[in-house]
């Protein structure tokens, strides 16, 4: 139990008959001076019940308290204020870690679900920039915290690869390009000649009609633009999953927006069916009226689809094949109305599956307070950004540790990680600025600081040969080891919080204040001095090093052992 637990359960023996323990519980408050206590009960709520004024009530109760987990019990005015017994609440904290070591925190609430999570999805042809960081990173976690609390997540890449910027594409590489260079860098000449292409046809107009010309082709199967359009997708994905493998992100499916071409006539016929489908000015429409939304359009005048007829055959396909429990979109805060009007147009269908569909919005990335790319083209390219960042992880490893034998490795896992951490630390839903020398620094409010803090702790065990016992009562109780005593017992709430708002900053907050009241122990205390408490001080050690681990894992971020 949890210290609120605890003071709950105190509280309700007593106030049964009156308020029930969830009441209690819900009551419950946290003082905001530590030397008002652990945990206070405000006796407001029993005033109208016991017809007593509150303070008199909070007297009462206090004489009533059973006091085996207290080391008091106070009253101020109305609020009793309880002081947990540091000593038993410490050995049950300690002994419930050393027991579960890194699946403390850990739950069944998902009942192997399945979740689906739409990620990352760049497209095919064109570089993976700093934009794309968010939603691969946030994603990924996200996958690692559900899967802690007992879900199954599906990672499904939904990649950017249909449309007529393939036509394009061809008929650019039909004129001016060459398989060697397009094998040797396929994304930046893909780009190239895309980007010569549009400077082509803005003085010859007939290059569109060409280009138009060959996406049809493609549309029809035609050999020749098909056999382009796999090579172009298949050369992406060697440089995407570089990438990936830099962040150390994987997915289940990376069928994206070619795979659903088949499945979108099954989806206008059963809008028709329905009788959904209205005629707006040549086109085709649902009426989303009674949603508050504008009209969905499904198919434009020229009987082209769009978007979203397309993630309509999508969400019905997840459905069928991995019978989500939940479906997420991990994608960008602007496209909250589509992902309105695509669960409207499912639930106008009779899916009430389309309940279990959510958008996970966030944030941009800015640089000076603007935003990263352009249309003047200026990307930052995210292999670019990662390798800088540990390059300066490795400078500073060599200063402080020069002798550590695989640097190379462990300023990798600082580096990547920084840049992850430093996008995860922010509430999701915030816009945050990003400078590479803050983000990589050792202290401060970093990856690389909870890294650190982790190691060091590490060096501790090591240092004293020390390995916790599974049968050890390991008890303290003084003020500093307490601070940390507390936040090892807020970690299950933290993993429960970051499932249920799908929000990693919950984690990531939860490692910062775990190291920073570590470091103020470590501070404060000889940990390996020869006396009566040093076994229950480096259990504690230990404890950190287990929950910081966790915490950076479920980040998608390594914890070195040494640094």
């Amino acid at each position: 139990m949890n210290n609120k637990e605890i003071v709950a359960q105190a509280v309700y023996e007593v106030v049964k008959e009156d308020l029930s323990l969830e009441d209690v519980a819900r009551l419950l408050e946290k003082p905001k001076l530590a030397d008002h206590g652990d945990v206070a009960f405000p006796a407001f709520s029993l005033a109208k019940i016991y017809r007593k004024a509150p303070q008199q009530i909070a007297v009462d109760l206090a004489e009533k308290i059973n006091p085996e987990h207290f080391e008091k019990v106070e009253v101020v005015g109305p609020y009793l204020n309880f002081f947990l017994n540091k000593k038993v609440v410490s050995a049950n904290v300690l002994k419930e870690i050393i027991e579960a070591g890194s699946q403390f925190g850990a739950s069944t609430i998902g009942n192997n679900g399945n979740v689906t999570i739409d990620m990352s999805s760049p497209n095919i042809a064109k570089p993976i920039s700093m934009g794309h960081l968010r939603s691969t990173v946030i994603g990924n976690s996200i996958s690692l915290i559900l899967s802690k609390v007992g879900y199954q997540p599906v990672k499904i890449n939904h990649l950017g690869d249909w449309g007529t910027q393939f036509g394009k594409l061809i008929v650019a590489y039909k004129k001016w390009g060459s398989e060697e260079k397009v094998k040797a860098e396929p994304i930046s000449e893909l780009l190239r000649l895309y980007v010569q292409f549009h400077e082509e046809a803005e003085n010859d107009a007939a290059l569109e009609d060409e280009a138009r010309a060959w996406f049809k082709r493609l549309e029809q199967d035609d050999a020749e633009a098909v056999e382009l359009w796999e090579w172009f997708r298949s050369e992406s994905l060697k440089e995407f999953n570089k990438i990936y493998d830099m962040l150390e992100v994987s997915f289940d499916s990376y069928n994206g927006e070619a795979f659903y071409n088949d499945k979108m006539d099954e989806v206008v016929t059963m809008l028709e069916e329905k009788h959904l489908l209205k005629e707006d000015q040549g086109a085709e429409i649902v009426d989303l009226e009674a949603y508050d939304l504008n009209p969905a359009l499904i198919k434009k005048s020229d009987g082209a689809t769009l978007y979203i007829t397309r993630d309509l055959a999508a969400a019905i396909y997840r459905k069928r094949t991995y019978n989500f429990v939940k479906s997420l979109y991990v994608v960008g805060n602007e496209q909250s109305i589509h992902f309105r009007q695509l669960k409207a147009v499912l639930k106008e269908m009779g899916f009430e599956w389309s309940d279990d569909m959510k958008h996970i919005p966030f944030g941009l990335i800015t640089q000076g307070g603007k935003k990263l790319s352009t249309r003047k083209g200026k990307i930052i390219l995210l292999e670019e950004v990662l390798n800088e960042a540990t390059e300066s992880a490795l400078a500073q490893i060599v200063e402080k540790n020069p002798d550590l034998p695989n640097k190379e490795e462990v300023a990798r896992q600082v580096g990547v990680g920084a840049v992850i951490f430093h996008d995860l630390k922010n509430d999701r839903l915030n816009n945050f600025d990003f400078e590479l020398g803050e983000v990589v620094r050792f202290e401060g409010e970093t990856g690389p600081y909870v890294q650190y803090t982790h190691a060091r702790a590490m060096t501790i065990l090591n240092k004293a040969d020390f390995t916790p016992s599974i049968t050890g009562t390991y008890a303290l109780n003084d003020a500093d080891s307490w601070e940390i005593i507390k936040l090892l017992q807020a970690f299950p709430d933290a993993v429960s919080q970051a499932a249920e708002q799908y929000e990693p900053s919950v984690i990531a907050k939860h490692s910062l204040r775990l190291a920073q009241a570590f470091n103020k122990y470590y501070a404060h205390t000889k940990i390996l001095v020869d006396d009566e408490q040093k076994d229950a001080r480096l259990a504690l050690v230990h404890a950190v090093t287990t929950i910081l681990k966790e915490d950076l894992r479920l980040l998608g971020v390594h914890a070195p052992n040494k640094m």
